[in-house]
């Protein structure tokens, strides 16, 4: 079943009701002449089963703890938004599979050259899609198919970081800008669906039994999504294809991003991706990749599944 994302970016107090998200709007005053008139409480429910990923956008939203319990207990992510409306958290359970501590061992012992393998599959996928992203654009894309060749184990020769500088010159050109978090448009919109993407891997390796912070090329010990660093890799093409399709239709890119930028860089996860001719929404894409992820470290296959541009 294709799980639901919902945004909350308005005052408002969710809670838990009968297996339900409540979604409460609080009463509006209005006055009119000397009289006061009350609009009355709105309220909505949503069946938590049927709830992927949330997120919280605003400091007027009050949320229960017993809501929070029943959504992590689903599998559920909570994505938290700052004050400049940039996702900067997520909340995922310790658990969400009931053989972790078996597929724990897997992961942890898995070993070297696995991951290394595991690692080249990923950079030459990423690359393949980078240069479909070009293709499609109809910019100069043979210098990244040759260049996905010759990613070696582990990606010794840093194949991704050259692909990445010809990649990034050729589709931001036309917008005098360069690919950096803190840079200018259409930057802000690759950053918010970059951390969307992040929140739906992390979310699914959770599910799959996988421990996000075990990176198998990241490695950092202030970050506790290394893993999900890695294996969303693939898919940022997919964000960007996504998002450079939109704003090259717009004559405005906004340093703040409103509702209606957000809400088509949140159909991300519905948009339809292919994995070995197999077409799926994206967010059931990546659960056949962290669930292939899976069945590598338990040396049932040696190939990761990821999706494929055309």
């Amino acid at each position: 079943m294709i799980k639901r994302t919902l945004y909350f970016g308005n005052p408002s107090y969710l809670s838990m009701r009968n297996e339900q998200l409540v979604l409460k709007y609080p009463a509006v005053e209005k006055n009119s002449g000397n009289q006061v008139h009350y609009k009355k409480e709105a309220e909505t429910t949503v069946p938590i089963e049927d709830i992927g990923m949330i997120i919280i956008d605003h400091r007027q939203i009050t949320i229960t703890h017993d809501l929070c319990e029943k959504l992590i207990e689903n599998n559920s992510a909570i994505v938290w938004c700052d004050a400049k409306h940039h996702p900067t958290g997520m909340t995922l359970p310790f658990a969400a599979n009931d053989t972790l501590a078996e597929k724990t061992r897997y992961q942890i012992e898995s070993s070297e050259p696995l991951k290394k393998q595991l690692w080249k599959q990923t950079i030459e996928a990423k690359i393949l899609n980078q240069a479909a992203v070009l293709n499609h654009f109809e910019l100069p894309n043979a210098d990244l198919g040759f260049l996905a060749t010759q990613v070696l184990s582990g990606d010794t020769g840093n194949i991704e970081g050259r692909a990445a500088a010809k990649y990034w010159n050729k589709l931001l050109e036309p917008f005098e800008t360069t690919r950096g978090r803190f840079d200018g448009p259409p930057n802000n919109f690759l950053n918010y669906g970059y951390a969307i993407l992040r929140a739906t891997v992390a979310r699914s390796l959770v599910g799959s039994g996988l421990l996000p912070v075990l990176g198998i090329h990241h490695r950092n010990k202030y970050n506790p999504y290394c893993l999900a660093d890695d294996i969303m890799e693939p898919y940022r093409p997919i964000v960007d294809l996504h998002v450079f399709e939109y704003i090259n239709k717009e004559e405005f890119l906004p340093e703040l991003l409103g509702k209606s930028e957000k809400a088509h860089i949140l159909n991300l996860l519905n948009i339809d991706v292919e994995i070995e001719g197999k077409k799926s929404p994206l967010m059931v894409g990546v659960q056949r990749t962290t669930s292939s992820l899976m069945k590598c470290f338990m040396g049932e296959t040696r190939k990761i599944l990821y999706p494929t541009l055309n």
